[in-house]
């Protein structure tokens, strides 16, 4: 190591005992001879890792100096993640219990690996690249590999015929039958899950295995249900293939509608791509994407780091996801601080899943994809903002778990709270309260 990065051995010895600073000229090294993007270092990072690191050992009633959890929270990331892990098992919010077991199991594996599966991204990118060569678009492309390689053709039925389903593998007939009410991104979306079930089975089934001795200790659904989000991840790698997604997306400044038509996606679709971009050497932004109703219940929950709501929480109101309910189709975007200080940008905007007949329900979601205001100023939605004066917008992670004193939103009294009542003087809200410290909260 110390002749790849140019410095003596003893030089090197006392940056690993962290008896040297880690120079900007060293660090800049280490990431081009070792393929490391530097993001990873941000104080912003360390930062929030201590502070997830300070809320789980403050249940211990220890006494534990800030920059000796730091210290130990740079030194040991692996320790450190497991000890969060551990915390966020022993306290789950309420709003938690409703999810599905193998759901809450499969988000965490996800969250674990930064939402990113190296192979399938590298074995999906290299089809898209030898399909690209025929000249055709990527639709034709896979409709004609499906027909000559696999002895599979596919068809689009009316709305009548397949009321309640949009796509289904008819494996007697050797059909691939997709429903009308797929727009044109949706249908080569189902092709390529189609497609992953046939030629990326190998791959799928190695990461379901490699995941199974924590899945299927819990949950042994868990294990078809991660199957299938891989088929997924898979299916978005092959219209978006990675290097090429990621150029893109840097040179545009991660303009969401420019992407969609570039790569011919939907809205939905290029958002939770952006999640994925957590390729060593070649990393995006680490975006959060939350997909919502206007009751805040949450359908989509992935992230490509531990941001707030990463793993729960994101129905407050004030955020500018429920505010997209307001302006459907329109891109519209907010800074957000939550309680613990951390500030965030959002972009938001509704989504409709499918087409729909007249006078059938209408689905209406808003999705929001968030990140780390510093990551901010590399967004086209930031042009002329001053991220760092402008205001934030105070947001919890919901009313019960959000211990703000002076919202107006408040729509119920955080759990935990000792509550408190004045006669003879009315408040923000009917009901006053005292707010628990870090530690009786986790406790």
């Amino acid at each position: 190591m110390a002749q790849d990065l140019g410095l003596s051995v003893s030089y090197l010895n006392l940056l690993e005992r962290n008896q040297r600073p880690l120079t900007a000229a060293v660090l800049l090294k280490l990431a081009d001879v070792y393929d490391i993007d530097v993001r990873q270092f941000t104080s912003a990072d360390a930062d929030r890792r201590a502070d997830d690191v300070s809320q789980a050992l403050a249940r211990s009633g220890t006494a534990i100096s800030r920059g000796e959890i730091r210290e130990f929270a740079d030194q040991h990331p692996d320790i450190a993640a497991a000890l969060i892990r551990l915390a966020e098992s022993a306290v789950t919010p309420l709003a938690d219990f409703a999810l599905p077991s193998p759901l809450k199991l499969i988000r965490g594996h996800l969250l674990d690996r930064s939402n990113h599966f190296r192979v399938l991204d590298s074995h999906a990118e290299a089809l898209a690249d030898e399909l690209r060569h025929g000249g055709h678009s990527l639709d034709a492309a896979i409709r004609e590999r499906l027909r000559a390689r696999h002895g599979l053709n596919v068809r689009v039925l009316p709305w009548d015929v397949m009321p309640d389903q949009l796509r289904r593998f008819d494996f007697h007939n050797r059909q691939l039958l997709l429903s009308e009410a797929l727009d044109g991104a949706s249908r080569t979306f189902q092709l390529c899950v189609q497609l992953a079930t046939l030629e990326a089975k190998a791959e799928i089934e190695a990461e379901v295995a490699d995941a199974q001795p924590r899945l299927v200790a819990a949950d042994p659904f868990a294990s078809k249900l991660l199957e299938s989000n891989l088929a997924n991840y898979w299916a978005a790698a092959l219209m978006m293939p990675y290097g090429r997604f990621h150029a893109a997306a840097e040179s545009l400044g991660y303009d969401l509608e420019l992407l969609q038509a570039r790569f011919s996606a939907g809205f939905e679709q290029v958002a939770h791509r952006l999640t994925t971009l957590q390729r060593p050497g070649l990393r995006g932004i680490p975006f959060m994407l939350l997909r919502a109703d206007r009751a805040g219940q949450i359908s989509k929950r992935f992230a490509a780091g531990r941001l707030p709501f990463a793993s729960e929480g994101g129905q407050c109101p004030l955020w500018v996801l429920y505010g997209a309910f307001e302006q459907p189709g329109k891109i519209l975007t907010q800074i957000v601080e939550v309680e613990g200080g951390e500030k965030l940008f959002t972009i938001a905007r509704t989504v409709r899943p499918q087409i729909t007949p007249w006078g059938a329900e209408h689905p209406r979601f808003a999705v929001a994809l968030a990140c780390s205001l510093d990551h901010a100023r590399a967004l086209a939605y930031a042009g002329g903002l001053d991220l760092q004066g402008a205001p934030a917008v105070p947001i919890g992670h919901s009313c019960t778990a959000c211990f703000r004193t002076d919202c107006r939103q408040r729509s119920a009294p955080p759990a935990g709270a000792e509550l408190t009542i004045d006669q003879a003087a009315r408040g923000l809200h009917p009901y006053g309260f005292k707010a628990p410290s870090t530690g009786e909260r986790l406790q």
